[in-house]
Protein backbone atom coordinates (compact mmCIF):
# COMPACT_ATOMS: atom_id res chain seq x y z
CA UNK A 1 0.00 0.00 0.00
CA UNK A 2 0.75 3.74 -0.80
CA UNK A 3 -1.01 4.87 2.09
CA UNK A 4 -0.41 8.83 3.17
CA UNK A 5 2.73 8.73 0.45
CA UNK A 6 2.71 12.55 -1.66
CA UNK A 7 2.53 11.49 -5.72
CA UNK A 8 3.30 14.37 -8.16
CA UNK A 9 2.49 13.00 -11.46
CA UNK A 10 3.47 14.79 -14.41
CA UNK A 11 1.89 13.91 -17.67
CA UNK A 12 3.49 15.04 -20.88
CA UNK A 13 2.46 15.14 -24.61
CA UNK A 14 1.70 11.85 -26.49
CA UNK A 15 -0.74 9.31 -26.84
CA UNK A 16 -0.09 7.21 -23.70
CA UNK A 17 -1.36 10.01 -21.70
CA UNK A 18 -4.67 7.53 -21.74
CA UNK A 19 -2.39 5.31 -19.42
CA UNK A 20 -1.77 7.89 -16.77
CA UNK A 21 -5.35 8.29 -16.09
CA UNK A 22 -5.52 4.49 -15.38
CA UNK A 23 -2.22 5.20 -13.42
CA UNK A 24 -3.41 8.35 -11.24
CA UNK A 25 -6.65 5.65 -9.93
CA UNK A 26 -4.05 2.95 -9.47
CA UNK A 27 -2.11 5.14 -6.98
CA UNK A 28 -5.42 6.48 -5.47
CA UNK A 29 -6.58 2.50 -4.99
CA UNK A 30 -3.39 2.52 -3.11
CA UNK A 31 -4.22 5.19 -0.70
CA UNK A 32 -1.49 7.79 -2.24
CA UNK A 33 -2.42 11.09 -2.58
CA UNK A 34 -1.64 11.89 -5.92
CA UNK A 35 -1.30 15.93 -7.42
CA UNK A 36 -1.17 16.25 -11.37
CA UNK A 37 0.84 18.79 -13.51
CA UNK A 38 0.48 18.28 -17.07
CA UNK A 39 2.53 19.92 -20.28
CA UNK A 40 0.73 21.94 -22.63
CA UNK A 41 1.32 19.29 -25.05
CA UNK A 42 -0.70 16.67 -22.93
CA UNK A 43 -3.39 18.83 -22.60
CA UNK A 44 -4.16 18.53 -26.56
CA UNK A 45 -4.94 14.18 -26.02
CA UNK A 46 -6.62 14.62 -22.72
CA UNK A 47 -8.23 17.18 -21.11
CA UNK A 48 -7.01 18.37 -17.54
CA UNK A 49 -10.63 17.74 -16.02
CA UNK A 50 -10.29 14.63 -16.40
CA UNK A 51 -7.06 14.31 -13.96
CA UNK A 52 -8.74 17.07 -11.64
CA UNK A 53 -11.84 14.94 -11.72
CA UNK A 54 -9.97 11.58 -10.44
CA UNK A 55 -7.47 13.55 -8.31
CA UNK A 56 -9.61 15.80 -6.62
CA UNK A 57 -7.11 18.65 -6.71
CA UNK A 58 -6.43 21.21 -9.62
CA UNK A 59 -4.41 20.47 -12.02
CA UNK A 60 -1.32 22.88 -12.89
CA UNK A 61 -0.16 23.50 -16.05
CA UNK A 62 1.33 26.91 -16.26
CA UNK A 63 4.83 27.57 -15.07
CA UNK A 64 3.81 31.24 -14.50
CA UNK A 65 0.33 30.96 -12.71
CA UNK A 66 -0.40 34.73 -11.41
CA UNK A 67 -2.69 32.94 -9.01
CA UNK A 68 -0.05 30.99 -7.41
CA UNK A 69 3.05 31.82 -8.25
CA UNK A 70 3.39 35.07 -5.16
CA UNK A 71 3.87 31.64 -3.21
CA UNK A 72 6.53 30.33 -5.65
CA UNK A 73 4.10 27.23 -6.86
CA UNK A 74 6.39 25.05 -8.38
CA UNK A 75 8.72 25.04 -5.13
CA UNK A 76 5.78 24.26 -3.15
CA UNK A 77 4.73 21.48 -5.28
CA UNK A 78 8.26 19.60 -5.74
CA UNK A 79 8.45 20.17 -1.51
CA UNK A 80 5.14 19.08 -1.02
CA UNK A 81 6.06 15.59 -3.06
CA UNK A 82 7.64 12.70 -1.40
CA UNK A 83 7.67 11.03 -4.96
CA UNK A 84 8.08 12.84 -8.59
CA UNK A 85 6.61 10.56 -11.26
CA UNK A 86 6.77 11.44 -14.94
CA UNK A 87 4.75 9.27 -16.79
CA UNK A 88 4.43 8.95 -19.96
CA UNK A 89 7.97 10.96 -20.36
CA UNK A 90 8.52 12.02 -23.76
CA UNK A 91 11.74 12.27 -25.75
CA UNK A 92 10.95 16.29 -25.61
CA UNK A 93 10.98 16.31 -21.87
CA UNK A 94 13.96 13.72 -21.55
CA UNK A 95 16.45 15.98 -23.24
CA UNK A 96 15.10 18.96 -21.37
CA UNK A 97 15.72 16.81 -18.09
CA UNK A 98 19.30 15.53 -18.98
CA UNK A 99 20.15 19.35 -20.11
CA UNK A 100 19.09 21.13 -16.64
CA UNK A 101 16.53 22.98 -19.41
CA UNK A 102 13.36 24.47 -17.68
CA UNK A 103 11.05 26.27 -20.29
CA UNK A 104 7.76 24.68 -18.52
CA UNK A 105 6.20 23.67 -15.32
CA UNK A 106 7.79 19.85 -15.70
CA UNK A 107 11.25 20.47 -16.16
CA UNK A 108 11.37 23.30 -13.51
CA UNK A 109 9.86 20.92 -11.01
CA UNK A 110 12.38 18.24 -12.00
CA UNK A 111 14.95 20.80 -11.12
CA UNK A 112 13.34 22.06 -8.19
CA UNK A 113 12.79 18.40 -6.57
CA UNK A 114 14.40 16.75 -4.21
CA UNK A 115 12.58 13.69 -4.12
CA UNK A 116 13.03 10.25 -6.10
CA UNK A 117 12.03 10.86 -9.71
CA UNK A 118 10.28 8.01 -11.94
CA UNK A 119 10.65 8.21 -15.17
CA UNK A 120 8.00 6.29 -17.62
CA UNK A 121 9.38 6.92 -21.20
CA UNK A 122 6.74 6.67 -24.00
CA UNK A 123 7.64 6.99 -27.77
CA UNK A 124 8.30 5.61 -31.09
CA UNK A 125 10.90 3.02 -30.91
CA UNK A 126 12.68 4.80 -33.33
CA UNK A 127 12.92 7.92 -31.37
CA UNK A 128 13.71 5.36 -28.06
CA UNK A 129 16.62 3.67 -30.07
CA UNK A 130 18.73 6.48 -31.38
CA UNK A 131 21.72 7.83 -29.86
CA UNK A 132 20.27 10.71 -28.55
CA UNK A 133 17.90 9.37 -26.49
CA UNK A 134 19.31 6.82 -25.06
CA UNK A 135 22.00 9.18 -24.29
CA UNK A 136 19.50 11.51 -22.50
CA UNK A 137 18.77 8.61 -20.33
CA UNK A 138 21.93 7.58 -19.22
CA UNK A 139 22.81 11.09 -18.08
CA UNK A 140 19.45 11.06 -16.08
CA UNK A 141 20.44 7.46 -14.23
CA UNK A 142 23.92 9.15 -13.22
CA UNK A 143 21.95 11.48 -12.08
CA UNK A 144 19.72 9.36 -9.89
CA UNK A 145 16.70 9.03 -12.05
CA UNK A 146 14.59 5.63 -11.43
CA UNK A 147 13.98 4.30 -15.01
CA UNK A 148 10.46 2.30 -15.44
CA UNK A 149 11.43 0.68 -19.02
CA UNK A 150 9.10 1.21 -22.01
CA UNK A 151 7.63 -2.06 -23.11
CA UNK A 152 7.49 -3.65 -26.75
CA UNK A 153 4.51 -3.78 -28.76
CA UNK A 154 2.57 -2.14 -31.51
CA UNK A 155 2.83 1.47 -31.55
CA UNK A 156 0.31 4.21 -32.07
CA UNK A 157 1.77 4.82 -35.71
CA UNK A 158 1.14 0.94 -36.72
CA UNK A 159 4.80 0.07 -36.06
CA UNK A 160 5.92 -2.46 -33.75
CA UNK A 161 9.26 -1.95 -31.55
CA UNK A 162 10.36 -0.82 -27.97
CA UNK A 163 8.85 2.41 -27.15
CA UNK A 164 5.31 1.80 -25.36
CA UNK A 165 5.27 2.95 -22.43
CA UNK A 166 5.01 0.90 -19.38
CA UNK A 167 1.14 -0.53 -18.55
CA UNK A 168 0.22 1.30 -15.32
CA UNK A 169 0.12 -1.68 -13.19
CA UNK A 170 3.51 -2.12 -13.91
CA UNK A 171 4.39 1.31 -12.81
CA UNK A 172 2.15 1.52 -9.65
CA UNK A 173 3.93 -1.75 -8.67
CA UNK A 174 7.20 -0.69 -9.33
CA UNK A 175 6.63 2.60 -7.00
CA UNK A 176 5.12 -0.07 -4.36
CA UNK A 177 8.01 -2.15 -4.44
CA UNK A 178 10.46 0.56 -3.95
CA UNK A 179 8.59 2.85 -1.21
CA UNK A 180 7.24 -0.40 1.07
CA UNK A 181 10.07 -2.42 0.69
CA UNK A 182 10.79 -3.77 4.06
CA UNK A 183 12.72 -2.83 7.01
CA UNK A 184 14.42 -6.02 7.62
CA UNK A 185 17.85 -3.74 7.52
CA UNK A 186 16.62 -1.37 10.08
CA UNK A 187 19.69 0.20 11.78
CA UNK A 188 22.06 -2.15 10.70
CA UNK A 189 25.61 -0.43 9.38
CA UNK A 190 26.17 -1.61 5.89
CA UNK A 191 29.44 -1.14 4.55
CA UNK A 192 29.43 -1.38 -0.12
CA UNK A 193 32.37 -0.77 -1.94
CA UNK A 194 31.28 0.25 -5.74
CA UNK A 195 32.92 0.87 -8.96
CA UNK A 196 36.47 0.57 -10.22
CA UNK A 197 39.78 0.83 -9.04
CA UNK A 198 42.61 3.03 -10.97
CA UNK A 199 46.05 2.42 -10.39
CA UNK A 200 48.48 4.63 -12.65
CA UNK A 201 50.89 4.16 -14.53
CA UNK A 202 52.43 7.28 -15.03
CA UNK A 203 50.96 11.07 -14.86
CA UNK A 204 48.74 10.40 -18.03
CA UNK A 205 47.73 6.48 -17.91
CA UNK A 206 46.66 4.10 -15.79
CA UNK A 207 45.33 0.37 -15.41
CA UNK A 208 41.36 -0.12 -14.42
CA UNK A 209 38.59 -2.35 -16.29
CA UNK A 210 35.42 -1.52 -17.43
CA UNK A 211 32.83 -1.48 -13.87
CA UNK A 212 30.30 1.12 -14.16
CA UNK A 213 29.75 1.02 -10.36
CA UNK A 214 26.19 0.98 -11.53
CA UNK A 215 25.30 -2.35 -9.73
CA UNK A 216 27.15 -1.02 -6.12
CA UNK A 217 25.07 2.30 -5.96
CA UNK A 218 21.87 0.19 -6.71
CA UNK A 219 22.77 -1.75 -3.68
CA UNK A 220 23.27 1.43 -1.75
CA UNK A 221 20.12 2.92 -2.23
CA UNK A 222 17.93 -0.37 -1.85
CA UNK A 223 19.71 -1.02 1.73
CA UNK A 224 18.94 2.66 2.00
CA UNK A 225 15.43 1.55 1.70
CA UNK A 226 15.58 -1.48 3.98
CA UNK A 227 16.40 1.18 6.90
CA UNK A 228 20.13 0.63 7.15
CA UNK A 229 22.69 3.23 7.57
CA UNK A 230 25.11 3.06 4.81
CA UNK A 231 28.66 4.20 3.86
CA UNK A 232 29.44 3.86 0.04
CA UNK A 233 33.23 3.11 -0.98
CA UNK A 234 33.06 4.78 -4.47
CA UNK A 235 36.29 3.66 -6.77
CA UNK A 236 36.23 5.67 -10.48
CA UNK A 237 32.26 5.98 -11.62
CA UNK A 238 30.62 8.48 -13.26
CA UNK A 239 27.09 8.21 -10.97
CA UNK A 240 26.20 10.53 -8.98
CA UNK A 241 26.38 9.73 -4.77
CA UNK A 242 23.19 8.52 -3.01
CA UNK A 243 21.65 11.29 -1.11
CA UNK A 244 21.77 10.38 2.88
CA UNK A 245 24.95 8.00 3.05
CA UNK A 246 28.41 8.15 4.09
CA UNK A 247 30.34 8.63 1.36
CA UNK A 248 33.79 7.56 0.45
CA UNK A 249 35.26 8.52 -2.80
CA UNK A 250 38.93 6.88 -3.54
CA UNK A 251 40.75 6.00 -6.75
CA UNK A 252 43.67 2.98 -6.18
CA UNK A 253 43.24 -0.18 -4.57
CA UNK A 254 45.18 0.31 -1.69
CA UNK A 255 43.58 3.75 -0.84
CA UNK A 256 39.54 1.65 -1.23
CA UNK A 257 41.62 -0.95 1.36
CA UNK A 258 42.42 2.25 3.64
CA UNK A 259 38.79 3.26 3.27
CA UNK A 260 37.01 -0.31 4.29
CA UNK A 261 39.03 -0.45 7.37
CA UNK A 262 38.25 2.84 8.52
CA UNK A 263 34.85 2.62 8.28
CA UNK A 264 34.24 -1.20 9.23
CA UNK A 265 33.81 -1.06 13.10
CA UNK A 266 30.18 -1.91 14.36
CA UNK A 267 30.07 -2.94 10.11
CA UNK A 268 27.22 -5.58 10.58
CA UNK A 269 27.17 -5.82 6.52
CA UNK A 270 30.08 -5.86 4.45
CA UNK A 271 29.06 -5.99 0.43
CA UNK A 272 32.32 -5.98 -1.81
CA UNK A 273 30.73 -5.34 -5.55
CA UNK A 274 33.85 -2.62 -6.36
CA UNK A 275 36.08 -4.42 -9.29
CA UNK A 276 39.35 -4.23 -7.42
CA UNK A 277 42.42 -4.00 -9.68
CA UNK A 278 44.39 -7.61 -8.83
CA UNK A 279 47.55 -6.13 -9.50
CA UNK A 280 49.36 -2.29 -9.40
CA UNK A 281 52.83 -1.16 -11.07
CA UNK A 282 55.65 -1.55 -8.86
CA UNK A 283 56.77 1.59 -10.37
CA UNK A 284 54.96 4.77 -11.32
CA UNK A 285 56.80 6.71 -13.59
CA UNK A 286 57.00 10.33 -12.54
CA UNK A 287 56.91 11.42 -16.14
CA UNK A 288 54.40 10.40 -18.95
CA UNK A 289 56.36 7.17 -20.63
CA UNK A 290 57.35 8.06 -24.33
CA UNK A 291 56.83 5.62 -26.67
CA UNK A 292 60.86 5.15 -27.50
CA UNK A 293 60.98 1.59 -27.39
CA UNK A 294 59.08 -1.18 -29.69
CA UNK A 295 57.97 -3.07 -26.54
CA UNK A 296 57.52 -2.16 -22.94
CA UNK A 297 57.40 -4.42 -19.96
CA UNK A 298 55.30 -3.46 -16.34
CA UNK A 299 56.54 -5.29 -13.61
CA UNK A 300 53.20 -5.58 -11.32
CA UNK A 301 52.67 -6.46 -7.75
CA UNK A 302 49.18 -8.46 -6.09
CA UNK A 303 47.09 -5.42 -4.35
CA UNK A 304 45.87 -6.22 -1.24
CA UNK A 305 42.56 -8.57 -1.07
CA UNK A 306 40.22 -6.29 0.43
CA UNK A 307 37.32 -8.78 0.62
CA UNK A 308 39.46 -11.55 2.49
CA UNK A 309 40.84 -9.29 4.62
CA UNK A 310 37.17 -8.06 5.76
CA UNK A 311 36.34 -11.42 6.27
CA UNK A 312 39.47 -12.94 8.32
CA UNK A 313 38.97 -10.14 11.30
CA UNK A 314 38.61 -11.49 14.49
CA UNK A 315 34.61 -10.47 14.70
CA UNK A 316 34.14 -10.12 11.05
CA UNK A 317 30.83 -8.44 9.53
CA UNK A 318 28.53 -10.99 7.65
CA UNK A 319 30.61 -10.70 4.34
CA UNK A 320 28.68 -10.47 0.72
CA UNK A 321 31.09 -10.63 -2.26
CA UNK A 322 30.44 -10.63 -6.13
CA UNK A 323 32.40 -12.73 -9.07
CA UNK A 324 32.21 -12.04 -12.74
CA UNK A 325 33.06 -14.81 -14.88
CA UNK A 326 33.77 -15.41 -18.36
CA UNK A 327 33.02 -19.48 -17.91
CA UNK A 328 32.51 -21.76 -15.36
CA UNK A 329 30.74 -19.51 -13.28
CA UNK A 330 29.24 -21.50 -10.66
CA UNK A 331 32.85 -23.59 -9.98
CA UNK A 332 34.79 -20.26 -9.90
CA UNK A 333 32.18 -18.59 -7.34
CA UNK A 334 31.78 -21.35 -4.87
CA UNK A 335 35.90 -21.63 -5.00
CA UNK A 336 36.47 -17.73 -4.14
CA UNK A 337 33.23 -18.01 -1.65
CA UNK A 338 35.36 -21.44 0.66
CA UNK A 339 38.49 -19.59 -0.53
CA UNK A 340 37.95 -16.23 1.50
CA UNK A 341 35.28 -17.71 4.37
CA UNK A 342 32.45 -15.57 2.88
CA UNK A 343 29.14 -15.64 3.64
CA UNK A 344 27.65 -15.30 0.20
CA UNK A 345 28.83 -14.63 -3.02
CA UNK A 346 26.74 -13.08 -5.82
CA UNK A 347 28.35 -14.18 -9.35
CA UNK A 348 26.91 -12.98 -13.13
CA UNK A 349 28.67 -13.48 -16.28
CA UNK A 350 30.28 -11.00 -18.48
CA UNK A 351 30.74 -10.60 -22.35
CA UNK A 352 27.50 -11.82 -23.03
CA UNK A 353 25.04 -10.27 -25.06
CA UNK A 354 22.87 -9.23 -21.61
CA UNK A 355 24.01 -8.15 -18.49
CA UNK A 356 27.59 -7.86 -17.08
CA UNK A 357 29.74 -4.37 -17.15
CA UNK A 358 28.12 -0.66 -18.41
CA UNK A 359 24.97 -2.27 -18.64
CA UNK A 360 21.49 -1.15 -16.52
CA UNK A 361 20.23 -4.84 -16.80
CA UNK A 362 21.98 -8.00 -14.82
CA UNK A 363 21.30 -11.37 -13.53
CA UNK A 364 22.72 -12.75 -10.60
CA UNK A 365 23.48 -16.50 -9.07
CA UNK A 366 23.92 -16.04 -5.55
CA UNK A 367 25.62 -18.90 -3.30
CA UNK A 368 26.54 -19.88 0.26
CA UNK A 369 27.51 -22.50 2.06
CA UNK A 370 24.73 -24.79 1.71
CA UNK A 371 22.19 -23.20 -0.78
CA UNK A 372 21.73 -20.86 -3.98
CA UNK A 373 19.66 -18.84 -5.36
CA UNK A 374 18.76 -17.29 -8.85
CA UNK A 375 18.06 -14.03 -9.54
CA UNK A 376 16.42 -13.60 -13.34
CA UNK A 377 18.34 -10.64 -15.93
CA UNK A 378 16.01 -7.31 -15.06
CA UNK A 379 17.19 -4.10 -14.72
CA UNK A 380 19.68 -3.17 -11.42
CA UNK A 381 17.38 -1.20 -10.11
CA UNK A 382 15.12 -4.09 -9.34
CA UNK A 383 17.84 -6.55 -9.02
CA UNK A 384 19.70 -4.83 -5.99
CA UNK A 385 16.08 -4.83 -3.94
CA UNK A 386 16.14 -8.89 -4.60
CA UNK A 387 19.66 -9.01 -3.87
CA UNK A 388 19.27 -7.02 -0.66
CA UNK A 389 16.04 -8.59 0.21
CA UNK A 390 17.90 -12.38 0.40
CA UNK A 391 21.32 -10.80 2.02
CA UNK A 392 18.48 -9.33 5.28
CA UNK A 393 17.37 -12.88 5.22
CA UNK A 394 20.73 -15.02 5.46
CA UNK A 395 22.23 -12.79 7.86
CA UNK A 396 18.80 -13.12 9.83
CA UNK A 397 19.21 -16.56 9.81
CA UNK A 398 22.66 -16.25 10.70
CA UNK A 399 22.28 -14.08 13.49
CA UNK A 400 19.82 -16.46 14.99
CA UNK A 401 22.33 -19.51 15.00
Amino acid sequence: MLSQRRILLAVTGGIAVYKSLELLRLLKKQGAEVRVVMTQAATAFVQLLSFQALSGHAVHCELLDTEVEHAMGHIELARWADVFVIAPATANTLAKMAHGLADDLVSTLYLAANCPVYIAPAMNHVMWNHPATQANVKILQNHGINLISPESGEQACGEIGVGRMAEPETVCQRLISDLTMPQSLANLNVVITAGATREPLDPVRYLTNRSSGKMGYALALAAQKAGANVTLISGVTQLKPPANCNFVQVETAEQMHAAVFENIENCDIFIGTAAVADYRPVVCGGEKIKKNADQLTLTLQKNPDILADVAALKTPPFTVGFAAETNDLEHYARDKLTRKNLNMIAANWVGRAEGGFERDENALDVFWQDGKKTLPMTNKTELACQLITLIAERFDAKTKI
